[in-house]
């Protein structure tokens, strides 16, 4: 299936559909041009707030490499604030809808089309910062790409570079069952985001909106412990985690959790 056709597949049993690759079929055109609606630019960004802008510039980062643009949303934001960004993603639909938001703005995009496991094919120059945003590593179904696509990352980096990650917070979705604030990320009016099957190995959420239109994405529910061990066995050295922005917070509590990822060594640095 080509990725510019409107209707998903996932064929007869969509629960056993777990593979990193499959992205690509799921982010059909149709979707794609309502992916605006379902995170509505302007309350986004009103509840996140300058988070990612302070991370940034309190270490004295310039040159961002942001690496699920999607349809730009951070990318634009971090430009407007003066951050030298590169933009991208690994489906197309999603990078011709990030220029035509950036341009609509009045900011032009440096895109590249990459595959996060084999991302230095096609980036050749290192960043201050890598960010990965909205949810997306977790579309990594494979531990052996994970690893892959953390040391991608760590390898873009300058030597004194952070990453930035962001996840559900599906420690909480898998233990307890899904609840949501709805009032970060996914900020559309009348517009529901919600799993429809979630266990171990497997979050697939179901994305409704006000025309009956209906869309699944299949991710792999990443729990907040793991995504970090990874992290340090690819080489970080400091790792701090905040719940919806917040850096105190109960377990249970935030929806999104956000991983700032160091290069840089730390004495007494430990795996948590």
């Amino acid at each position: 299936m080509n990725s510019s056709n409107q209707v998903q597949s996932f064929g007869s049993d969509p629960i056993a559909v777990r593979k990193t690759g499959h992205y690509k079929e799921e982010y059909v055109k149709s979707f794609v041009e309502k992916w605006d609606d379902l995170i509505d630019w302007e309350r986004r960004w009103e509840s996140e707030g300058d988070f990612f802008v302070e991370q940034l510039r309190s270490r004295g980062i310039k040159r961002v490499l942001d690496v699920a643009t999607g349809t730009g949303f951070h990318s634009v934001r971090l430009l407007s604030a003066g951050f030298d960004v590169v933009s991208a993603d690994g489906s197309p639909e999603m990078l011709a809808q990030a220029f035509k938001n950036a341009r609509d703005r009045g900011y032009i995009l440096r895109t590249a089309h990459a595959d996060w496991r084999w991302l230095n094919r096609t980036i050749h120059t290192q960043f201050d910062a890598v960010i990965c945003l909205g949810n997306s590593f977790t579309h990594l179904f494979n531990e052996h790409d994970r690893r892959r696509t953390l040391a991608e990352y760590y390898a873009t980096l300058d030597h004194d570079g952070i990453l930035i990650l962001d996840q559900r917070n599906y420690d909480s979705i898998l233990d307890n069952g899904f609840s949501s604030k709805h009032q970060y990320y996914y900020c559309g009016e009348d517009v529901v985001a919600e799993p429809e099957h979630i266990d171990e190995g497997l979050a697939r959420f179901r994305y409704s909106f006000p025309d009956g239109s209906k869309y699944h994405l299949n991710m792999y529910p990443l729990r907040k412990k793991y995504t970090r061990r990874l992290m340090h066995e690819v080489g970080f050295q400091h790792i701090e985690t905040y719940g919806d922005f917040m850096e105190t917070f109960k377990a249970d509590e935030p929806d999104f959790l956000v991983h700032v990822a160091e290069k840089t060594y730390r004495k007494n640095d430990e795996v948590e």
